[in-house]
């Protein structure tokens, strides 16, 4: 029997080609036990891990079943963190990328107005937390009439930070015809809940682990009193010398605190907590994942919207005071099939903590030594040599999916009196050019952002410069990242 891959699920053109240019080939098995029921718009109910691919499980049959004419939106998508909506929502633009699909990411600590403005323009799918969209729905800036699917993703995590009342709030006002997918690592009695209270004969889809965590993550803990927690870090990253490590901490302090301590000593690090504006959480995130340093030092809130495939080690320097929060900490790594490591720092009087830990996740943490003197010292060189090394800046899938795509910028919005359809009759008419080699447009008030496909963005990019709009004669060139 051979191996299934995307092709098999007859998806349209524009998402295949997208996929193709993802690098996306076989499907993970939450992939291959939940599109076939996905396309056929059922109601889902999810048990999966981190890092099984289950964004992609959902997003690829919400981008399939849009329809592209339709200026409203048709889809929601609620996530417990800012964080994790933004990579739902560029995950979501780069399958639907070549379908022209267009997707907003709406959360906290982002002015009304910005969000507002992008909504007034044709939005396909919505992505957001659960308080802001509220806030949206309640001052009438989101539309609902269309919607016909709501996905809750990372349902146990919504439900543990105290989103139960804002999220049936918004299921309430939904429309009542829709299709529900939930998503969830764990299924506790509230999630379970949810599913019956407002679900459609859900189909339940779990996918086993080893326990409550992925059998992909090699687990370990090491006793130590709070004094030795720095030396024993030190011992240890000398000892791993991981090329990508996220270290948790309990408190935005103690982030605070060991950034202090391990930017004095060279580590290659930087650090997120919630005290941080938003913008920098995500410059942080983002530099991480570009590969740009290689320590993160976290609290909880960067547990969840992580997706790197490549994290080889977790340390978690203080013992998590939730047990869910151990599952969600270790499934940073061992993403994607590959092989991953986590490493616990337990002290005397965390005992209970620890014994709530290992029942919820169905085994003992195996307790391993401090690495010896002897151990360090022969390791001390590699680590030394890896430190001073050139950093490797990382390609992202996404970036091979832009190779061929060119956002350009336009001095002209919505105060010009400029639609999309001026620009796509403008573009198309260029020799070369077809509707089909322009992607989503973005008009706002007084600019605006049209993606060019296909490898003709110079082409357009040079015609444009002496080609009126409408017959106005816009300054355009190529967009910085945007």
């Amino acid at each position: 029997m051979s191996e299934q891959t995307f092709k098999d699920y007859a998806l349209s053109e524009d998402l295949q080609k997208a996929l193709d240019n993802l690098g996306y080939e076989i499907p993970t098995e939450v992939q291959q036990k939940v599109l076939p029921e996905a396309l056929q718009r059922k109601d889902l109910v999810v048990k999966s891990q981190t890092g099984s691919g289950k964004t992609a499980a959902f997003g690829i049959p919400l981008c399939e079943l849009v329809d592209w004419n339709e200026n409203k939106p048709q889809a929601l998508v609620l996530t417990p963190t800012r964080e994790l909506a933004v990579q739902v929502q560029e995950d979501l633009t780069h399958i639907g990328r070549f379908k022209r699909i267009k997707v907003a990411a709406v959360y906290g600590k982002q002015p009304f107005t910005v969000q507002t403005a992008e909504l007034k323009q044709r939005t396909h799918i919505i992505v957001g937390t659960p308080g802001r969209v509220l806030d949206h729905i309640q001052r009438g800036t989101i539309t609902l009439g269309r919607i016909s699917c709501l996905v809750i993703d990372e349902a146990d995590e919504m439900l543990n930070m105290g989103f139960i009342e804002q999220v049936e709030a918004i299921i309430r006002a939904l429309p009542e015809k829709r299709v529900t997918m939930l998503f969830s690592a764990t299924l506790p009695k509230d999630v379970e809940g949810l599913s019956l209270k407002y679900m459609n004969n859900p189909v339940p889809i779990e996918i086993q682990a080893a326990g409550v965590t992925t059998q992909d993550i090699q687990h370990a803990l090491i006793e130590v009193k709070d004094a030795g927690k720095w030396p024993l870090l030190q011992a240890v990253t000398v000892v791993e010398n991981p090329d990508s490590c996220i270290i948790f901490c309990r408190t935005k302090e103690q982030v605070d605190q060991l950034f202090v301590k391990m930017a004095g000593q060279s580590y290659s690090c930087d650090k997120i907590h919630g005290g941080l504006e938003q913008e920098v959480r995500f410059e942080v995130m983002n530099a991480f994942k570009r590969g740009q340093f290689r320590y993160l030092i976290a609290t909880d809130v960067a547990a969840r919207g992580i997706d790197i495939d490549n994290i080889t080690l977790v340390i978690n320097y203080d013992l998590p005071m939730e047990k869910e929060s151990y599952v969600h900490r270790t499934g940073r790594t061992g993403r994607a099939g590959r092989q991953g490591k986590a490493i616990t720092f337990a002290t005397p009087h965390e005992g209970k903590f620890l014994t709530d830990i290992e029942r919820y996740i169905g085994f003992a943490i195996p307790v391993v030594k401090a690495p010896s003197r002897e151990q360090v010292a022969l390791r001390e060189a590699a680590f030394e040599a890896k430190s001073q090394a050139r950093t490797q800046l990382k390609e992202s899938r996404n970036e091979r999916l832009n190779v061929d795509i060119m956002k350009l910028y336009f001095n002209g919005g919505k105060k010009k009196k400029l639609r999309a359809v001026d620009f796509v009759g403008t573009i198309a008419r260029i020799e070369g050019v077809t509707v089909e080699d322009i992607g989503i447009i973005a008009i706002q008030d007084n600019v605006t952002y049209v993606d060019i496909l296909n490898g003709k963005g110079p082409l357009v990019l040079e015609t444009m410069k002496t080609t009126s709009v409408k017959g106005k004669l816009l300054k355009v060139h190529k967009a910085l990242k945007k």
